[in-house]
C-alpha cells in the first residue's frame, strides 16, 4: 500500500512539473520558425518557478526574467542548436536563459549549471588574494602550455586579462569572475568571454558558466545578482549551516579560479590538490565553430565530471 502511494505521489509530482513547463508559443508569443531549428524548439519545455536540483541539494527559483531548460533540453540547445559536439557538453544539470531571447536568437546567452560536491570551500582568502598577481601567473602558465596545445593540433590561447575581476559577495557566498580570451595567433581576432560564478554551499559549490560573447558582458553583469539569487540551498545545506567536522574541499577561492584555467596553471600556483581532485591529464581542446560561436573543453576530468567552462561566440554578433 505504501509503495502504491509513493508511486502515485511521484507520478503526480512529475505531472505537476510538466504542467508548469511552457511551450515556445507560451513563452515567446509566437510559433517557432520553420525548419530543423524550429522542430527542435517545439520539443523544449521552458520552465519558471521553483525547480528542485537534488544533486546540488538546492532549488532554483526562476523568476519571470529567466527560463530554465532541463538537462535533456539543455543538451539539445548546446548540441543541436549551437553546434557543439555531444562529447563536449558533459551532463549539465540544466541551463538558465534570459526570457527576452529564444535560444536561437543571435543575442541569446545561457548559463550552464553544474555542481561540485568536493566539500565546504573556505572564503577566508577571498579578501586577501592578490587577483592581479593571480592573473599574471595564469597568463604565464597558459603561455607555457600553448606549445603543447599546438602540438595536439589546437590553437594557442591568449588570456588578455580580466573581463571582470574576481569578486566575492559575502552576503550571497558567491564568487564570480570573467576572462577575456583570444584563440589563435592573430592579435586582432575576436575576443571570447569566459564568465564563471560559483555559489558556495555547505557540501559543495553550484557552478554557473555563461555561454556568451564578450560584447554581452554588460548585460550579463546586470543579470548576475538575479542569477545568483536564483540558487537557494535546502535547509541544512546552506553555507551558513557548516559545522566543525564537515568535509572540507581541497582548494580555496583562488584554487577555483586557477582550476578553470587548466592543470598546469593550478600546478604552477602550488594548487596541485585541485589537479589531483579534478583531472586525469591536461588537455584544453578547441572544439566547434558555428554561427560565430566557439566552444572549449577545459580539461579531461576524472570521475566523469564535465567541462569547467563553455564559450559561445567569437567576436561581436553585430559587427
Amino acid at each position: 500500500m505504501k509503495s502504491h502511494i509513493a508511486i502515485v505521489f511521484l507520478a503526480a509530482l512529475t505531472i505537476a512539473t510538466q504542467a508548469d513547463a511552457k511551450s515556445f508559443h507560451d513563452m515567446f508569443g509566437t510559433e517557432p520558425p520553420a525548419g530543423d531549428e524550429g522542430a527542435v524548439l517545439k520539443t523544449l519545455d521552458f520552465q519558471q518557478g521553483a525547480i528542485k536540483i537534488p544533486t546540488a541539494n538546492a532549488t532554483l527559483n526562476v523568476s519571470d526574467q529567466f527560463y530554465y531548460l532541463n538537462p535533456k533540453d539543455s543538451k539539445k540547445v548546446l548540441v543541436e542548436l549551437w553546434g557543439n559536439p555531444e562529447s563536449s557538453v558533459g551532463n549539465p544539470l540544466g541551463m538558465i536563459f534570459p526570457v527576452k531571447y529564444p535560444p536561437t536568437d543571435p543575442h541569446s546567452w545561457g548559463s550552464v549549471i553544474d555542481y561540485d560536491g568536493s566539500g565546504y570551500v573556505s572564503d577566508e582568502d577571498a579578501a586577501s588574494t592578490d587577483y592581479d598577481d593571480l592573473l599574471k601567473k595564469i597568463q604565464d602558465a597558459i603561455k607555457e602550455a600553448n606549445p603543447e596545445r599546438e602540438q595536439q593540433g589546437f590553437d594557442p590561447i591568449t588570456l588578455v586579462g580580466w573581463a571582470e575581476p574576481p569578486h566575492y559577495d559575502k552576503a550571497t557566498h558567491a564568487l564570480h569572475w570573467a576572462r577575456d580570451l583570444i584563440f589563435g595567433k592573430d592579435p586582432n581576432a575576436g575576443h571570447t568571454l569566459n564568465y564563471s560564478v560559483r555559489v558556495l554551499g555547505r557540501e559543495g559549490v553550484t557552478e554557473l558558466d555563461f555561454v556568451a560573447g564578450l560584447d554581452q558582458l554588460q548585460e550579463i553583469n546586470a543579470a548576475i545578482p538575479n542569477v545568483i539569487n536564483t540558487v537557494q540551498y535546502d535547509s541544512g545545506k546552506r553555507y551558513a549551516d557548516f559545522t566543525n567536522g564537515d568535509k572540507i574541499a581541497a582548494y580555496s577561492m583562488a584554487g577555483m579560479i586557477a582550476a578553470g584555467a587548466g592543470v598546469k596553471v593550478a600546478a604552477k600556483l602550488g594548487l596541485l590538490a585541485v589537479v589531483l581532485g579534478f583531472f586525469k591529464s591536461f588537455c584544453v581542446a578547441l572544439l566547434a565553430v558555428k554561427k560565430g560561436l566557439i566552444v572549449v573543453l577545459a580539461g579531461v576530468v576524472a570521475a566523469g565530471r564535465k567541462i569547467l567552462g563553455l564559450f559561445r561566440r567569437k567576436g561581436n554578433t553585430d559587427a
